[in-house]
């Protein structure tokens, strides 16, 4: 059964389930995007889970920020929690993106309930250190240039910039009128994203205490910044598996969905009682090493 849409929807749905449920997954969209960016894992899971895709903070059909207070991880995750509370047995989070930073804020909430994470890239940004090299100045140059333009009130070259960054120069311009204007209208909220991202107070010893089967996805033609968190975070979770995807970039759940959906069920599968994973076509590493 697939759920998408508001919390209040999801929430309701959830509490008026009856009977015997499969297992529930629970998938949280980059930033930008919805809750339907996900048909593609509801068509793979193949009734092996209940998938749950709400729409975050800013997107269409999404709550709105009330803007009393600053903004933090712990305002977007708080209800994904709810969501977590609201369902029986334990819960497979899956994220990409800004999604995949805020099921890992999840997961080190309610590490207990989760039976499995599947991230592709998650953009911890407060994994990368000014000192470590180039990828910590070049995501905060993102961020930073997006701010300025975003307050001098100019949308378009704000988010022209933030889309070519992750998809590519020219990107931008592929895009239909209408996708443009519905990511304008977005805009504001992601110096929002980029700010609580930063701002995220969870250290490596925390993820390093999250032994639960992980498996993180990179494409091959990603930026570095998300492709050293991936491995960063690999490198510290005790069962996580890195893999790189070939031949596609960081908008690869988007643009390559139904490949990565398969990727992401079968790991889904693996944890489920009574399901089997499919072969896997990508390059594999554990904790490392060739898996």
């Amino acid at each position: 059964m697939e759920i998408l849409g508001t919390f209040d929807e999801v929430e309701d749905r959830s509490r008026n389930a009856t009977g015997d449920q499969p297992a529930t997954a629970i998938a949280l969209h980059c930033s930008g995007a919805g809750g339907a960016m996900w048909q593609h894992l509801q068509d793979a899971l193949d009734g092996a889970a209940r998938l749950i895709a709400p729409d975050l903070y800013g997107a269409v059909d999404g709550p709105i920020w009330p803007g009393d207070r600053a903004f933090s991880l712990d305002d977007e995750v708080a209800p994904i929690i709810r969501l977590i509370d609201a369902q029986d047995g334990r819960i497979h989070l899956i994220g990409h993106s800004y999604g995949g930073a805020i099921a890992l804020h999840a997961a080190l909430a309610r590490a207990e309930r989760i039976g499995s994470l599947t991230l592709y890239e998650p953009s911890s940004f407060h994994l990368l250190k000014p000192s470590d090299g180039i990828e910590y100045a070049e995501i905060l140059g993102l961020a930073r240039d997006v701010e300025v333009m975003l307050a001098r009130g100019d949308r378009r070259g704000a988010m022209k910039r933030f889309v070519n960054y992750w998809s590519g120069n020219g990107s931008w311009d592929a895009l239909m009128p209408e996708v443009q204007s519905a990511l304008m209208r977005w805009a504001p909220k992601v110096t929002l994203d980029f700010r609580a991202l930063f701002g995220e107070p969870a250290q490596l010893s925390h993820y390093a205490q999250l032994d639960i089967p992980c498996r993180i996805m990179v494409g091959t033609r990603s930026p570095a910044p998300t492709a050293e968190i991936a491995r960063i975070l690999a490198d510290v979770m005790p069962d996580c598996r890195l893999s790189f995807i070939d031949g596609v970039g960081h908008m690869a759940p988007i643009s390559h969905g139904g490949q990565i959906a398969t990727l992401i069920a079968d790991h889904i599968r693996s944890r489920v009682p009574g399901t089997s994973e499919r072969s896997l076509a990508s390059t594999e590493q554990r904790n490392g090493r060739a898996a």
